[in-house]
């Protein structure tokens, strides 16, 4: 996650309040999404950005998690998410956002 992406999501964090942010993650490879996953929720692992030492406790998820999916209408998730789901390995990335949410997450 980049740092200017990093300040956004803290001070939206901030702002609302952590409870009441929730992080969608596309990436298409399971560890970048862990790890970006893990920045918003444990804080920066690289200890680089604005959320070094910062563990926000985020509720994280990835746009081909089933929670994700159900929240959204059918049709636009089709549309926009649909090809995406079809390539990725979803059983590996929902395996890996259920971890970090495990572990990290507070909300």
């Amino acid at each position: 996650m980049d740092l200017e992406n990093q300040r956004r999501v803290k001070e939206l964090a901030e702002k609302y309040g952590p409870e009441n942010v929730v992080v969608i993650f596309g990436a298409a490879e399971a560890e970048s999404a862990g790890l970006s996953a893990e920045t918003v929720t444990a804080g920066d692992p690289t200890f680089a950005g604005p959320l070094a030492g910062v563990e926000l406790g985020l509720a994280v998820y990835h746009a081909v998690e089933p929670e994700f999916k159900e929240a959204v209408d059918a049709d636009v998730y089709d549309e926009q998410v649909g090809m995406m789901e079809m390539v990725l390995n979803v059983d590996e990335i929902i395996e890996e956002m259920s971890s970090i949410r495990e572990q990290y997450s507070k909300y």
